[in-house]
């Protein structure tokens, strides 16, 4: 992007500390004091429009550093379960949901989780309306020592493995 266009981004203040930092010269002939007297000069808005516009984009940089400091919140709380799901008699198969808040592309993890085990991989929605990674076979272990291997945005503390639950047996009938 642009340097020119620094003025107009929500995170303004970060964008000419960098311009700042990397390009001195550059800042000082867009940034400076000579650069900001000009401005002014040239500007058709009277004050009191200059102020609302000032005001507004105090706003918009507000708003996105909280809107930052939200996505960064849902990250560190989220975790990433591991569980696996009898089917029938012998079978079962492990479902991973939660790795959509680290943006990591389900569908080739599910790609990647199949030519890994050899097996079926695929990315199924589950009863919540969430989309979850589903492998067949018993390899929720495996599975989360992958997922730490391959992708280090997802801290260890938040990857878990459910607990199993265990099927009731019917009563026998008398």
């Amino acid at each position: 992007m642009p340097p020119e266009y620094c003025e107009y981004l929500p995170s303004r203040k970060k964008c000419e500390q960098w311009l700042e930092d990397t390009h001195p010269k550059v800042h000082e002939r867009l940034y400076g004091d000579k650069a900001i007297v000009d401005k002014m000069a040239m500007s058709t808005l009277s004050e009191e429009k200059e102020a609302k516009e000032a005001a507004k984009m105090e706003k918009a940089e507000q708003k996105s550093e909280a809107r930052i400091a939200r996505e960064l919140e849902a990250k560190r709380s989220s975790k990433v379960v591991i569980k696996r799901l009898e089917r029938n008699k012998r079978k079962c198969a492990t479902t991973v949901y939660g790795l959509h808040v680290f943006g990591i592309d389900l569908k080739s993890t599910a790609k990647m989780f199949a030519n890994h085990f050899a097996c079926g991989g695929s990315v199924a929605k589950n009863p919540q309306g969430q989309d979850e990674v589903v492998v067949q076979g018993d390899f929720a272990n495996e599975v989360m020592d992958i997922i730490l291997k391959k992708f280090p945005k997802v801290p260890r503390e938040n990857v878990e493995i459910a607990p199993e639950e265990k099927k009731k047996k019917k009563a026998p009938e008398v």
